[in-house]
């Protein structure tokens, strides 16, 4: 996501992936790829605070709470984000099939 490389970041993408945003928005994997792609959402740092994966449902579910500082759609800020993401078996490999960010503290 720093990178802002979009097409690595599709790669680890399942073709139904889902951002749900702070603000409730769920934004298909192709849009927000766009958005990554032309500068829309821009990330310039995410440090990992506290990450863990459950392992007790039928998928892994990790939780990464950051201090990650970007700009998304014109508003720049650093935030407390914790980022829920889901995955999926596509083949051998595993992908994200969602990603439900939101604030801590």
């Amino acid at each position: 996501m720093v990178a802002g490389d979009a097409d690595a970041l599709g790669a680890l993408l399942a073709d139904d992936f889902t951002l749900v945003h702070m603000t409730g928005y769920a934004q298909p994997k192709a849009e927000w790829l766009a958005d990554v792609r032309s500068g829309a959402m821009s990330y310039s740092s995410m440090e990992d605070v506290e990450v863990s994966v459950d392992l007790s449902e039928a998928a892994p579910v990790l939780t990464a709470r950051t201090r990650t500082a970007a700009t998304i759609w014109g508003a720049s800020g650093r935030w407390p984000l914790q980022l829920r993401i889901t995955f999926t078996r596509e083949g051998s490999s595993w992908v994200a099939s969602g990603t439900v960010a939101s604030t801590w503290r």
